[in-house]
């Protein structure tokens, strides 16, 4: 089939994946909309033609507008990429619910609330993709890890749910799930462990794992942000997308284990931290 060029809209294309996936799928002749809250970290796009506009996955009225100019420029939205996410380490007991609450808004409700926002459009024009950047963490559980995870297993049922409900109307999702990549995020992540660990019961295991973390993106062995970029492009541009994209350093391995060994030994795999993984 002739190449098709697809208007496409992606969140969190400051930095990393984002950023990264924006350029690609423009060299591909897409019309790309690159959405973030720190527009000018986006200027050096405008150079492969991404377009470059301001959105806070958190703010209703940000949402709207960063929809609204899309449609208004373009009239459809043929992809929309959600990529916008972050990762807060640290215990339960530790993380104060304000912090948490915010996580799932990021991670969770911003996502869905743009899908919400591009569902009566891709529905009008009876077509439609939505990719949602998962993770393994969505399939699997790390020490210290516990919102971040809750946030990520939403992501996979959401999508699953909403993959049921719009197949009817011409539209595809699909799940993109990263094992170990390297971008800022595992630094930003270990940082967080640490802050929320320090003067707790838990100070002394989790400044421990916060420094696996670290030495895990210290190592040549993580993926780069194009793996996942060529999993997005498969699914913008597959005749017929897959549902799930598992992708990345240690991805299926993780899963794998995950289902296989009983719960307690999972366990006491994850809290030997740098002793087992390194």
């Amino acid at each position: 089939m002739p190449f098709q060029p697809k208007t496409i809209l992606i969140t969190g294309a400051s930095s990393g994946i984002g950023f990264d996936a924006a350029r690609t799928l423009a060299r591909q002749g897409h019309r790309v909309y690159a959405a973030a809250r720190r527009v000018d970290r986006m200027e050096p796009l405008k150079e492969d033609g991404v377009i470059p506009i301001r959105m806070d996955v958190t703010d209703e009225p940000s949402l709207q507008d960063g929809v609204r100019t899309v449609l208004q420029a373009e009239g459809r939205i043929d992809v929309l990429v959600n990529n916008a996410g972050y990762g807060y380490f640290g215990a339960i007991e530790n993380v104060p619910l304000d912090e948490a609450r915010r996580q799932l808004e990021v991670n969770v409700f911003g996502l869905a609330r743009l899908c919400q926002l591009v569902l009566p459009a891709m529905r009008k024009q009876g077509s439609g993709r939505i990719v949602n950047i998962s993770s393994v963490a969505g399939k699997s559980v790390l020490l210290f890890g516990g919102w971040y995870h809750v946030s990520k297993y939403s992501v996979e049922a959401l999508s699953d749910a909403l993959r049921m409900e719009v197949k009817p109307f011409g539209i595809d999702v699909s799940l993109i799930e990263p094992g170990g990549i390297k971008t800022d995020w595992g630094i930003i992540a270990a940082d967080h462990l640490a802050e929320s660990s320090k003067g707790t019961p838990y100070e002394k295991e989790g400044l421990q794992e916060s420094k696996t973390m670290r030495k895990a993106y210290s190592i040549r062995l993580l993926s780069k942000p194009s793996v996942v970029t060529r999993a997005i492009s498969r699914a913008v541009n597959s005749r017929r997308p897959r549902t799930r994209y598992r992708i990345g350093f240690g991805a299926g391995t993780l899963v794998f284990f995950h289902s296989l060994l009983p719960d307690r030994w999972w366990d006491a795999l994850m809290r030997q931290g740098g002793k087992i993984r390194f």
